[in-house]
This record gives structure tokens, sequence and C-alpha cells, in this order.
């Protein structure tokens, strides 16, 4: 970004240098990661988890906990004052989960990136087209990240507390003991993803957006694009997974949504 190829912002709020998040190394010797003071501001929501039996019964604690913090049941709208008209729902992070899965491009897409921007440091790379410096492509992301539609009820709160459930649910329930999981990402061409290094014929790191979607279903990537990309993510770098929730609307493909950065890659053509 601006001529120098920043990777992102010099501080974050997850205790670790942006570049060195940012890097495949990470990926090699990954860490736990925590977005700074949600777990201690929301204690009563973590007692909860702890008492579930199975990750069915910890997604429906953590919806209830998000209804009645963050008011998202239709029962809980407010009335205009004085014209009885209802009024639009309040932002929730299950309408950015169905945007992203339209289009990760929308305006949804770039309120997410803009929450990986705030917390995790990282710029995205693209958003309807290469990000490359402060151009009018940069601007349009940069709008849309920012519009009120999204941010009348503390979304990026709400986003917060997604990561750090999905966290806790991973090394709990769904990959207890494990440090990576491996996923699968089907392209057409390399637009959105940066060639940083070929390693060989078939093994290259590249640089995913600051988010970008996988799936846990090889046969599921193979729909996406010619080009499967084959990747080992560290468990800190989830954001949301498939099975994460009872009902979400990413049900269906084993979805996994993954901050970004440079990783290593084995590519398979078809």
């Amino acid at each position: 970004m601006g001529g120098t190829d920043r990777i992102g912002h010099s501080t974050n709020l997850v205790g670790v240098p942006t570049t060195l998040l940012a890097s495949a190394r990470f990926n090699d010797h990954p860490i736990p990661l925590h977005i700074s003071g949600v777990r201690e501001m929301n204690p009563s929501l973590f007692e909860m988890l702890g008492e579930a039996e199975d990750l069915h019964d910890a997604g429906e604690a953590f919806y209830k906990y998000m209804v009645a913090v963050f008011g998202l049941d239709p029962e809980q709208r407010e009335k205009s004052a004085g014209c009885g008209k209802v009024r639009r729902y309040r932002s929730s992070f299950l309408r950015l989960l169905k945007g992203w899965g339209y289009d990760s491009n929308g305006p949804e897409g770039a309120v997410m990136k803009g929450w990986v921007e705030s917390r995790f440091g990282l710029f995205p790379t693209f958003h309807k087209g290469p990000i490359t410096d402060f151009t009018e492509t940069w601007v349009g992301y940069v709008e849309e990240k920012m519009s009120s539609r999204f941010h009348n009820n503390s979304i990026y709160a709400q986003l917060d507390l997604l990561y750090e459930f999905c966290q806790w649910a991973l090394a709990g329930f769904a990959a207890p003991k494990q440090a990576c999981l491996r996923l699968y990402r089907g392209v057409n061409d390399f637009s959105e993803h940066r060639l940083v290094e070929r390693l060989d014929r078939r093994r290259c790191v590249v640089r995913l957006n600051s988010l970008a979607s996988f799936t846990s279903l090889r046969d599921v990537a193979e729909c996406f694009g010619d080009t499967v990309l084959e990747a080992e993510v560290p468990l800190s770098k989830v954001v949301f997974f498939n099975t994460l929730l009872p009902t979400h609307p990413l049900k269906g493909e084993g979805e996994y949504l993954v901050v970004g950065g440079d990783v290593r890659v084995t590519t398979a053509y078809w």
C-alpha cells in the first residue's frame, strides 16, 4: 500500500506484529490469538459455554446470548416515534454471513474485511478489483466498510464475539489438540491472490485477501474453479466454520472463513 508493499497496519488487537501474523512463518508455528478484552468483557457467555455438553448446545447458548445482548430477534425491533412504523432490523453478524455467501465483494464483505483490518491489522488485497494502492478501488472499499447501514448495532463487537466463540469451539469440540486444518479453495485465476514465491512446480506462496473462504471438502472446492489450492490453515486464523452454529446462511459447502496473509499452498489443476 502506498508504494511500500505494506501488508497492514503497524498495530492490531491480537498482540502479534501484523507482519508476522501475515507471514507464512506464522502458519508454520501458529499460536493462539485473542482479540483484546473480548473474553474479559463477556464472562457470562463463557461461563454458559463451559456448561455445554456438545457443540450444538454451545451454539444454541451463543446465539441466545447474542439475541439478548444485541436484540437480534424481530420481536425486539423498536417502533419509530409517532408514526407507528417499524424500524429496519438491527445489524446482525448473521446478515453479514448471508451477504458474504452471496458475494464476498458486496457491502457485507467490505464490513467483514474492515473488521479484519481493525482487529488483525491486515489490509484487503481485493474488493471488486485488486487493491494495490490508495486508488478508487480502495476508496470504494472504505465507503462500503463504513456504511451506517451495518454499523447501527455494534457490528464489530458482534464479530469479535463470533471469532472468540469460534476459537473456543475449535479448541473444545471441533478440532481439539490440533494446530492447523487442511482446507481447500477453488479458483479460476490468481486475480485475487498475489503470487509471492514459487517453490516448485506445484507449491507456491500466495497472498490471500484479508478474509477468504475455504472449504474442508475438496470436491466442493473443485466446483468453484479449475485450480484447487490446498493449505494448512492455523486454527487461530479461522473466524467461522460450517458447523459452528445450528443454523446459519453458509450451510452446505463445508465453508470456513479464514484471516488472510501469505500462505503456502499446493495447487492441483483440472
